[in-house]
């Protein structure tokens, strides 16, 4: 029978990576929990991992997957197992505008070039190639596209310099996001959101590079994450 705590952890990962495709942090997950220290969330990780719940996925940044729920979770919260290696879901997403379809379970997306994870880059604008990606990944009817990574400052978010994000297309954010700015009209980069006042936060997820601070009218919002591919 898992504690209290370990029920309260299990939730919140779930609801992080249906909401962003990637496990919070250890410092996310302190506050969550209202725990004094990290070395709580350390101890109930490593519990959750010795009863099968959870796994941890070596030499990534943070790296969790959830392997099953207990059942006064997994009856309420609509929890499946996601789709990977080609396995086939019973009801494929529907096809978002501009997709083309490659199979029952991959629609192939457009990759618009490399995004900065670091210090912004020029603007990109101007489809460079197609990807495949799983259907499961998508949202609907909304438009999607794939960016590939450049820079190590969303490292902490298990995002690596090489990988490539999948982007759903949006103009909005909720703080906590991992988004698409475009700064000025001119620099794009993948950062974490955070609205304060009439000023955007984008913040880093590797201690080595500075949070930056602008005015809203200086940041648009042009896509959230939504998946992440990765090479090996």
């Amino acid at each position: 029978m898992l504690t209290k705590k370990q029920i309260q952890l299990l939730e919140f990962i779930q609801a992080r990576m249906a909401r962003d495709g990637v496990p919070p942090s250890f410092d996310e997950m302190k506050v969550a929990l209202d725990l004094r220290s990290k070395s709580g969330i350390h101890r109930l990780v490593t519990a959750l991992e010795e009863r099968g719940f959870i796994r941890r996925l070596p030499h990534r940044a943070r790296a969790l997957e959830i392997v099953r729920l207990p059942d006064t979770l997994s009856r309420g919260a609509g929890f499946r197992p996601r789709v990977i290696e080609g396995s086939v879901p019973d009801r494929p997403a529907p096809l978002p505008r501009g997709a083309m379809e490659v199979s029952t379970s991959a629609v192939e997306l457009p990759v618009m070039g490399r995004i900065a994870a670091g210090v912004p880059i020029e603007a990109i604008s101007e489809v460079s190639h197609h990807i495949a990606v799983p259907g499961a990944m998508l949202s609907g009817r909304d438009r999607h596209y794939a960016l590939e990574v450049k820079g190590d400052s969303m490292i902490e978010a298990g995002i690596k310099d090489g990988d490539v994000v999948v982007i759903r297309e949006q103009d909005a954010a909720d703080n906590g996001d991992i988004i698409v700015a475009l700064i000025e009209g001119a620099e794009a980069t993948l950062k974490r959101y955070r609205r304060k006042g009439g000023m955007i936060a984008l913040e880093a997820a590797n201690p080595a590079y500075e949070t930056r601070v602008l005015p809203e009218d200086k940041v648009r919002v042009q896509g959230r994450l939504v998946g992440l591919i990765r090479s090996y």
